[in-house]
Formats: structure tokens, C-alpha cells, sequence
């Protein structure tokens, strides 16, 4: 699998998370926390602007930031 990180060739948002499912066996399948917290980053393809993040409250931040201030937010009129 290629590195998705993004960068300035390849502006865009990327999160990753470990799934909440494991294997039948597994004595913590019944946890619904995930074995790793998630992560995300992003460029913005607009103004080069980057950030990264860990934990969910943060990455959900920096997802709602990326939305309404980079990315598509750029190709609005008046930006």
C-alpha cells in the first residue's frame, strides 16, 4: 500500500483509525475502544497550510477545520 499521507504533490485530508473488530477469541472483542487512537493530517491544496492530529476529539477538530478553511473552502467564491 502507497504512503497517504498528503503533501504538497498531493494536497488532501487523510485519517486512519484501527477497526473496533477483532477476532472471535480476542478476550477484549467486547471493547469498544480501538486498539490504537486515531490519527489524521492534511494539506490544503489552496494555501499549503498542514496540520496533524491524534485522538479522536482532535482529529475530529482538524477534520471540521480542513471543511470550512481549506480544501473545498477554497474554491468558494470570495476566497
Amino acid at each position: 500500500m502507497s504512503d497517504l499521507t498528503p503533501d504538497d504533490k498531493a494536497p488532501g485530508l487523510h485519517v486512519s483509525a484501527s477497526p473496533v473488530y477483532r477476532r472471535h477469541d480476542d478476550p477484549a472483542r467486547w471493547s469498544t475502544t480501538p486498539s490504537e487512537r486515531p490519527s489524521g493530517s492534511y494539506t490544503c491544496g489552496g494555501c499549503g497550510k498542514s496540520d496533524t492530529a491524534s485522538g479522536a476529539g482532535n482529529v475530529r477538530a482538524l477534520v471540521d477545520d480542513y471543511t470550512a478553511n481549506h480544501g473545498p473552502a477554497h474554491k468558494r467564491t470570495g476566497r
